[in-house]
């Protein structure tokens, strides 16, 4: 059994991760340790969207080299996802900048070249003014770019397309068989916005270059395959700022320009035009399935093991870019041939927004709104803050961050610890061991269904419920079952606050580490309770709530019902024309 737990490709910045990236990246790291638990083998991958405009532009403000910049930031976001617990494969971790990867990037290029599906045409483009590139339309908004926010004007300029028009019946129809959330369905269809080709060159210098050589005799060439990748050359600190010309930085570097025509052996000059980030991000999600592969962008077997991904998780955001383009790039994969599967993502899950105490976006372009995950686990731990994220809200619900709310799951971790404490000199067995069974069975029940489900607020309330049932009977329970239950409680606690489910896990002397145990079991009938209460109208009106046996069927329900005083009662000897019964939850007598 596998499980692919797949985070949308972040870009590592220089402000690093906000408690609201917490958001994303603990929910599914607890998903990742679950499904461990249970006996899967899970790949959890992470790695850096690298390359692109936000990433050089942030190095051209802080005059430094974007390889410089990205490799410091990413660094920070490793160092603070390690922070806050999450067991990523770092042995997977790739960066979209590195020539080992957009090797294989321009290779994806080639492919669509060789299929029609990638061209070169002069026409009218989105120009951003302030970073001095075209843009995509999906890079727009309300005439502004959505990166710098200066004016979009328009230029007639030769740029490279893709033609994901090609796809566009395929594209909508594909949202039919996926499982994401409505409003995300509903923007890409709209988006399916009147879809155009999607125009993937830049005039920027941090990107992948695009692998064609001009030759006035044999027009454009594809750099041929044995000599990919096309490397990125290194330039100094504030040579790589754009010309405002219309031309990548890369135009002037004569000795990366000019080269000879694979096909005549004349002189030609390559293309200086780099690759939108986007276009690196379309296809990462293969390449985490063998990411030191040399001969091929990912081993077809390994992609035939992993993929499609189980659960993606991230942001709304990216509904009309990023996961329209990696669903285009998969078709053409799988009509190559390459892939036996034609939606990298049939399972999406976007995570809800954080917002800062005085209610705005909580953004690192806002510095004064942000809170860090450093900050909150220096003052109360990695498990507090992952706790506390999971205990919120709903996993896709928006949320403003309140520091003083954290105090409520530290009070119910020191609770954890009390059980952990309890001392157990007596060897008792009394009436209430069926309970705390059937309260532990419950719970694991409650809890493994929730983290399948993704309700991690409600699993967390489930383990406080149990934890405070187990104080409540500490002394009246025999040792046999209060070990048993401390024994779940630490393996339930294991994904969600990996510290305290080890500290737990050694104070019970137990052997090994937690997080090597299998998850707990739950068994149905120990779960069940032995009564219900079964509420009873009277001509739909409630006259009367009746405890009855939790196993009687419709029959006996009704039965019961008619039986109770009070309901006698209330029929005043009338017979009823009428009895409707819902075993374990409703009896409705029509007189």
């Amino acid at each position: 059994m596998t499980y692919y737990c797949l985070d949308f490709f972040p870009y590592p910045s220089g402000a690093g991760l906000t408690v609201g990236h917490c958001r994303n990246y603990v929910p599914t790291d607890v998903v990742s340790r679950y499904y461990r638990m249970r006996g899967y083998d899970v790949l959890h991958p992470m790695g850096w969207d690298a390359f692109g405009l936000p990433a050089e532009n942030e190095a051209i403000r802080h005059g430094v080299h974007p390889a410089e910049s990205t490799a410091r930031y990413a660094a920070n976001y490793k160092r603070q996802m390690q922070l806050i617990r999450c067991t990523y494969d770092w042995d997977r971790e790739i960066n979209s900048s590195d020539p080992a990867y957009y090797r294989w990037t321009q290779w994806f290029f080639l492919l669509l070249y060789r299929r029609g599906l990638a061209y070169r045409d002069v026409a009218p483009v989105n120009w951003c003014t302030g970073c001095q590139t075209v843009l995509a339309h999906e890079e727009v908004e309300e005439g502004a770019c959505w990166r710098c926010g200066n004016r979009v004007i328009e230029r007639s300029l030769p740029q490279w397309w893709f033609r994901t028009t090609a796809y566009r019946e395929q594209l909508a129809a594909g949202l039919d068989d996926v499982d994401w959330p409505s409003h995300i369905t509903a923007m890409q269809r709209r988006w399916i916005a009147g879809l155009r080709d999607w125009l993937v060159s830049r005039q920027r210098y941090w990107g992948a270059p695009i692998p064609i050589i001009h030759c006035p005799t044999c027009g454009i060439v594809p750099v041929p395959e044995e000599e990919l990748p096309v490397r990125l050359p290194p330039l100094p600190t504030g040579a790589f700022e754009p010309r405002g010309d219309g031309r990548s930085p890369l135009a002037n570097i004569p000795e990366f320009v000019n080269t000879t025509c694979p096909q005549c052996g004349g002189s030609a000059q390559r293309e200086t035009d780099t690759m939108a980030g986007s276009v690196c991000s379309s296809w990462y999600f293969l390449r985490f399935a063998s990411p030191h592969e040399q001969r091929f962008a990912f081993d077809r077997d390994a992609v035939k093991y992993w993929l499609p991904a189980d659960l993606y998780a991230g942001g709304a955001e990216h509904a009309t870019g990023h996961l329209l383009y990696a669903r285009f790039f998969t078709r053409v994969m799988a009509d190559a041939g390459l892939i036996d599967f034609r939606e990298p993502f049939p399972v999406l899950r976007s995570q809800g927004v954080v917002h800062a105490s005085d209610g705005r976006r909580m953004s690192k372009s806002r510095p004064e709104t942000v809170v860090t995950p450093d900050d909150v686990v220096a003052r109360h731990g990695a498990d507090a803050l992952r706790a506390h994220v999971l205990f919120i809200a709903p996993f896709d619900a928006n949320v403003t961050w309140d520091d003083s709310a954290i105090n409520g799951v530290v009070r119910w971790m020191e609770r954890v610890r009390r059980v952990a404490g309890v001392d157990r000199k007596k060897n008792k067995e009394g009436k209430w061991d069926e309970a705390l069974a059937r309260g532990l069975h419950q719970t694991i029940g409650k809890v493994s269904g929730d983290i399948e489900a993704l309700k991690f607020n409600t699993a967390i309330a489930a383990l406080m419920s149990f934890t405070s049932q187990m104080l409540d009977v500490q002394d009246q329970v025999g040792d046999m079952v209060w070990l048993e239950c401390c024994s779940a409680l630490a393996r339930m606690l294991a994904p969600f606050t990996p510290d305290l489910a080890e500290e737990l896990w050694q104070m019970l002397g137990e052997k090994g580490s937690v997080h090597s145990q299998p998850w707990p079991e739950w068994r149905e009938d120990l779960a069940a309770e032995e009564t219900v209460v079964v509420v009873v109208q009277v001509n739909g009106k409630v006259r009367a709530r009746v405890t009855m046996p939790a196993a009687s069927d419709d029959e006996q329900t009704a039965a019961l019902a008619l039986a109770d005083e009070t309901v006698a009662s209330s029929l005043a000897g009338r017979h009823p024309k009428r009895v409707i019964a819902v075993a374990g939850r409703l009896v409705n007598v029509i007189v």
